[in-house]
């Protein structure tokens, strides 16, 4: 039997790290997780009561395939609160995580043969998704010039406007931010020249001293806004996300998702209403805290071994760095550095497919205690490595 064309896309490198990550903490149970892209700490504790209250109290059969107006009203009022926007809560389209919201998105807004526009580095989930759906994807080489972000620059000197632009801030796997006035000025250029701005902004809330503008204040009313529980409300496995839609895309992606998904996680549901309250926020932002606490940590331990050059983490949790000192070869490089010292990290090359064999990506969202021990274990190697 065939294997049909669109599957044909790239892996995703990390998942594979995962896996060898697994394996070595069966065999040795030593495993420092710095590849994972997700916290390291449960969901709030105001979700698990609800959680649990939803479990002993309601059916949680099948829902709206759009969500239960009640998370839809929650989500409008928290960026109300929060971003300062008014939000229809028709607008709000609840997903399995938001990877559930891109695929839906991507077939409401995007035909065979359209061109999408992402940055490099960046996730590589929306290049391989829109790849097996037939899109072209053409990505801008972002690199420390532009803070690894695109520019309107860069969109005017495409040969034609494309259908679409992924944006991320703060981004995966760099961390950097867009500035609120060049945001602004992106959604404006997508508006005059007719492309789908489609801003990704799961890891809004965690930023370290660095303002992060919202498209849904930002832009206008043309962009999408994707957001998701997984990462800064620490929830990535209840898998539940949405998107903030113009009001033209309503009908389409009620239709979409009632066929491809029928609807998002019940129980999901019904627990995350609670992740928006004021006490889970709380708990949350202390996350946030230490979270920059292990950047800071990680920053400080790879200079003194010589890893030196970074992408500017102004937010998320992650740390993009630049280890051609040590390798041309990231995938090999990373898989050494777990059999020899347990430590796991991503190789650059999941997110840039061009410059990323001589990159990594390490996550802090573990506990303190794991980026001290995680520097101390790299050090003996990286200093033999470069010849110290």
């Amino acid at each position: 039997m065939r294997i049909s064309d669109r599957s044909a896309i790239a892996p995703f490198y990390v998942m594979d790290v995962w896996r060898a990550a697994a394996e070595r903490q069966r065999t040795h149970g030593d495993v420092i997780a710095l590849a994972a892209g997700q916290p390291s700490t449960p969901a709030p504790a105001p979700v698990l009561r609800a959680a649990h209250n939803a479990v002993t109290s309601e059916v949680l059969g099948y829902t709206e395939s759009t969500g239960i107006r009640p998370l839809k009203e929650t989500i409008a009022d928290y960026y109300q609160r929060r971003v300062g926007v008014t939000v229809s809560p028709d607008d709000v389209v609840i997903t399995t995580g938001s990877s559930g919201a891109f695929t839906v998105l991507f077939l409401a807004a995007f035909d065979v043969g359209d061109t999408v526009v992402m940055a490099r580095p960046g996730y590589p989930a929306y290049r391989n998704v829109l790849q097996a759906l037939g899109c072209r994807v053409h990505e801008l080489d972002c690199g420390p010039e532009t803070r690894f972000q695109p520019t309107v620059a860069q969109l005017e000197a495409l040969e034609q406007p494309p259908a679409g632009l992924i944006v991320a801030s703060p981004a995966n796997p760099t961390g950097t931010i867009i500035d609120a006035d060049e945001l602004a000025a992106i959604a404006q250029w997508c508006d005059k020249h007719g492309t789908l701005l489609i801003s990704d902004e799961i890891y809004h809330g965690i930023s370290f001293g660095e303002y992060t503008e919202s498209c849904a204040r930002a832009s206008s009313p043309n962009a999408v806004v994707i957001g998701s529980v997984s990462k800064y409300f620490s929830m990535t496995g209840w898998r539940l996300g949405w998107m903030i839609i113009p009001e033209r895309y309503r009908d389409v992606t009620n239709r979409l998702a009632s066929n491809l998904t029928v609807c998002p996680p019940a129980v999901s549901q019904y627990a995350a209403m609670a992740a928006f309250c004021d006490e889970s926020l709380a708990e949350l932002d202390g996350h946030v805290a230490r979270y920059q606490r292990n950047r800071d940590i990680l920053i400080d331990g790879l200079r003194d071994c010589g890893i030196t050059q970074f992408a500017p983490a102004d937010g998320a949790f992650y740390l993009y760095a630049d280890i051609s000192e040590f390798t041309n070869d990231s995938t090999r490089w990373s898989a050494q550095l777990l059999d020899k010292t347990g430590v796991a990290v991503a190789p650059g090359i999941d997110f840039d497919t061009v410059h990323g064999h001589t990159s990594i990506r390490l996550c802090f969202a573990g506990s303190t205690s794991d980026m001290h021990a995680a520097i101390d274990r790299m050090s003996p190697l990286l200093q033999i490595d470069a010849g110290r």
